[in-house]
């Protein structure tokens, strides 16, 4: 008879050990443990499963060319201020309206370069600089600049003549905008002045600059937005930020305590406070993240994020004492060539 293919037998049955007692002698109270485990607690999840955005009034303003003579009443509300969301503003701080709407039109051409040369200045864990990759859902572009000698040869292979423009724009702004920062950051060193061993910039390239290219009729209320600036945060260990957002609808600062939203003042610099302000206050100030918000503008609009570090004040004293010493080289050839003049002199002189 020939074997059937389909023919499935069941395996014999395991053979049961005999004589073998439980581990548990009493059987009801391996009922009670069993009974009693797999409960699980109850879970009460919150309300809200991410902070909603809230509207507050204008944060209050510093007047720069006060900002020696500040009050007793104006220091405290902006300490407050940025206690409570972390930023203030600033107005009359003697920048020229002119010279910063240079900058911002000739950082619009970084933007024009294609992909494939783009590709070659990108952001890396190696490389905290250039141009941040392009999602599908981000509604903006952003490049990050730095005095860096490196930045500045990838990217006059790639755009020779139009970046020497715009570097050289964007060094004077950002000297400019750095005395003002410093002048800030004296106020809070002030304020604090137990803990100016735990402010220690870690920033060894100087000011950074984030620009950032805003898509036209942003909605910007996204809550992925929100959580995609808190994940990321700001690479660079930082002081202060300084917001350049002339026309901008909203400004929209992060934090971990919430997500606020005011109408900034036209041309005022927003400041946000960094991880050294929160170092320097022992966690009194909070790190926040600011982003400036376009809303029915129909054309594409340039925003700018300076960030300044303690390290950024320190370079900048180094710089202006070595100008003012005298090298003990410089001194000898100086104590040369005033002898020589000084023997043809004399000879001229005898000779006559």
């Amino acid at each position: 008879m020939a074997e059937n293919p389909f023919d499935f037998r069941a395996p014999p049955p395991s053979p049961v050990a005999g004589g073998r007692c439980s581990c548990f002698a009493n059987d009801e109270v391996l009922s009670e443990f069993l009974e009693n485990s797999p409960r699980v607690p109850d879970l009460v999840l919150p309300d809200k499963v991410f902070p909603k955005q809230r509207f507050i009034d204008n944060p209050p303003k510093i007047d720069f060319r006060e900002l020696d003579s500040m009050g007793s009443e104006t220091l405290p509300k902006i300490m407050d201020s940025v206690a409570t969301i972390g930023c203030f503003q600033v107005v009359n701080y003697g920048i020229p309206g002119e010279s910063i709407r240079s900058v911002l039109s000739a950082a619009a051409g970084i933007f024009q370069l294609p992909p494939e040369k783009r590709a070659t200045v990108t952001r890396s864990p190696e490389n905290s600089y250039g141009f941040e990759e392009i999602h599908e859902e981000d509604e903006g572009e952003e490049f990050v600049w730095c005095k860096a000698k490196s930045l500045e040869l990838a990217m006059e292979g790639i755009w020779p003549v139009g970046y020497s423009n715009f570097s050289e724009k964007m060094e004077t702004l950002v000297s400019e905008i750095e005395k003002v920062a410093e002048k800030i950051l004296f106020v809070f060193r002030e304020s604090y002045p137990q803990n100016q061993v735990m402010m220690k910039g870690q920033d060894s390239i100087g000011s950074a600059c984030y620009v950032h290219k805003h898509g036209g009729n942003v909605a910007g209320d996204k809550w992925y937005d929100v959580i995609k600036m808190l994940i990321r945060g700001i690479d660079y260990s930082h002081a202060l930020c300084l917001h350049i957002s002339d026309g901008s609808s909203e400004f929209h600062v992060y934090s971990k305590k919430g997500w606020v939203s005011f109408r900034p003042d036209n041309h005022a610099l927003v400041v946000t406070v960094g991880d050294e302000i929160q170092a320097l206050s022992g966690g009194e100030l909070k790190h926040v993240i600011g982003r400036p918000i376009y809303k029915g503008e129909k054309e594409e609009m340039i925003s700018m994020a300076m960030l300044y570090s303690a390290s950024t004040t320190e370079n900048r004293r180094a710089e202006s004492e070595s100008e003012k010493t005298i090298s003990l080289t410089q001194q000898a050839i100086a104590a040369i060539v005033l002898t020589l003049v000084y023997h043809v002199l004399l000879f001229v002189y005898s000779k006559f």
